[in-house]
């Protein structure tokens, strides 16, 4: 019989996905076929399943650390923010249609029998399925039809375990607030909680699991401290971009602008690691750095409503100015796309805007199209003449003199384009900073040596780290039995 637990957390950000992760991996060293998932999921940073649908770059990642294939059953609802139009609604995978935050409210109940199929699909040969919620249970308005937390806990009677984020403050009254606003029959689903994110001396928290465990009744099955190898792991939500800061000064400055709807941020990961390289995002407001060696254009989930933004901060400008100086532009899917003349969209897919000027850098034009791209990529960097491995999921079409001057090749079809001097160059293709090749030679062609580190190795090398962490800390054997404490 098929054991399932799930995390949910007393808010968004409390670290549940890293956490699944490494209870994946745990689970998987401890012998058990253990599989990953999510009933709904929000976020602009998707990954191409191994089963060719988008799913959350979290749930991918988790797939990683069960040793399993990915599969759009792990995460059957995807919602993608971009603007005007409200979110684009994932199902089992594919597109199924987009709307607003409260028109979606009505439509959730329509999505739980996928929820409920795909979950099926995913139990089936698994010893222990470990389920990850999204945002809290107390959000107690939307619990009517909901298929995120309690609607499906309740629904598919999986046992929960709270996840409290003391790094945030407040943990004490987070749970027992949870505990306090909830029905009798979602609060019955609660086996438990966990502490994440301490710092210090953990035997400082006593009185206070005594003190939660008092007021709920509910135990405790241990406290996570600051888990530090989670920043080697890809990052599903943007709201990391606004906790990082401006490092110490190094080789090479790469600048990213942050996009309303950046999209797959987490293809700068490998640069970050290089310890030769400064990667400074861009927040609203500010000024694209003058000393930057390499401006990168990141993707988008709104190309139009972003490159509009893009000029209203003036980062037009600052890009024009780093042209000038001799400095190097990149983008990558709605970026590549943001650097031809002209961005169109006849059919308004992105919402009323049917067309902008483009930042003018390469000479392209992209028409927005209803068919979605939505593949795994064997590919070659007809640039630097490596390997590449990587994704792609972008809607329209890219053509123009510059395109005679591809920079890479996926699937045996050449991709991208290059100005004539080779400055500024772009593609469709997510995740080629992770192939070590490309990014040593890319590095190299700005005069900086790269690292020899195998990115994906240290990936792997994080998820065991992690495993072994929550090994020592946590109540381990009851929540991979899901069983109860006594």
């Amino acid at each position: 019989m098929t054991r399932a637990i799930m995390l949910q957390g007393t808010g968004s950000d409390v670290g549940k996905s890293v956490l699944v992760a490494g209870l994946c991996r745990l689970a998987r060293k401890r012998g058990l076929h253990v599989r990953p998932f999510k009933p709904q999921n929000m976020s602009n940073n998707a990954a191409v399943s191994d089963d060719g649908g988008e799913i959350g770059r979290a749930q991918w990642l988790q797939a990683l650390a069960c040793g399993v294939p990915s599969s759009v059953h792990m995460n059957p609802v995807l919602l993608k923010p971009q603007s005007e139009t409200g979110s684009q609604i994932i199902v089992q995978g594919k597109v199924w249609g987009q709307a607003k935050g409260r028109d979606y409210q009505k439509l959730k109940g329509q999505l739980l029998d996928a929820v409920m199929q795909s979950w099926e699909i995913v139990r089936k040969g698994a010893d222990l399925v470990i389920v990850e919620g999204a945002g809290s249970p107390a959000e107690i308005n939307l619990r009517a039809g909901d298929i995120a937390n309690m609607g499906f806990a309740t629904r598919a009677n999986v046992p929960v375990v709270l996840v409290g984020d003391i790094d945030r403050g407040g943990v004490i009254a987070s749970i027992v607030g949870t505990h306090a606003i909830l029905s009798p029959e979602d609060r019955a689903m609660i086996m438990g909680y966990l502490i994440n994110k301490f710092r210090g001396d953990v035997s400082l928290f006593d009185e206070g699991l005594k003190s939660i465990t008092r007021f709920t009744g509910w135990p405790s099955f241990g406290v996570v401290p600051w888990l530090r190898d989670a920043s080697r792991l890809p990052a599903e939500d943007s709201v990391v971009l606004e906790r990082l800061v401006k490092g110490r000064r190094r080789a090479l400055k790469i600048a990213v602008p942050v996009l309303d709807r950046i999209a797959n941020f987490d293809d700068l990961d490998p640069l970050i690691a290089e310890e030769n390289i400064e990667v400074v995002f861009v927040k609203s407001g500010e000024r694209l750095p003058a000393d930057a060696g390499l401006m990168i254009i990141p993707g988008s989930k709104s190309t139009i409503g972003d490159l509009l933004r893009f000029r209203e901060n003036g980062w037009d400008k600052d890009l024009d100015l780093h042209r000038r100086r001799g400095g190097s532009i990149m983008g990558i899917c709605g970026g590549y796309q943001m650097l031809g003349r002209t961005v169109s969209d006849p059919e308004g897919i992105e919402g009323a805007v049917r067309g902008v000027e483009g930042l003018g850098h390469l000479d392209i034009d992209t028409v927005m199209e209803p068919e979605k791209t939505v593949r795994n990529t064997a590919a070659h960097s007809l640039q630097f003449d490596v390997p590449l491995s990587g994704y792609e999921i972008h809607l329209g079409k890219t053509t123009g003199p510059d395109c005679s001057r591809p920079t890479t090749r996926i699937n045996g079809v050449e991709d991208g384009a290059m100005s004539s001097d080779g400055k500024v160059f772009g593609t469709y293709m997510h995740g080629l900073f992770a192939s070590d090749g490309f990014r040593s030679a890319l590095l190299r062609s700005l005069g900086i040596e790269a690292n020899t580190f195998d990115y994906k190795a240290g990936v792997e090398a994080a998820l065991d780290s992690i495993a072994d962490q929550l090994a020592e800390v946590l109540d381990v054997e009851p929540l991979l039995t899901a069983k109860r404490l006594a």
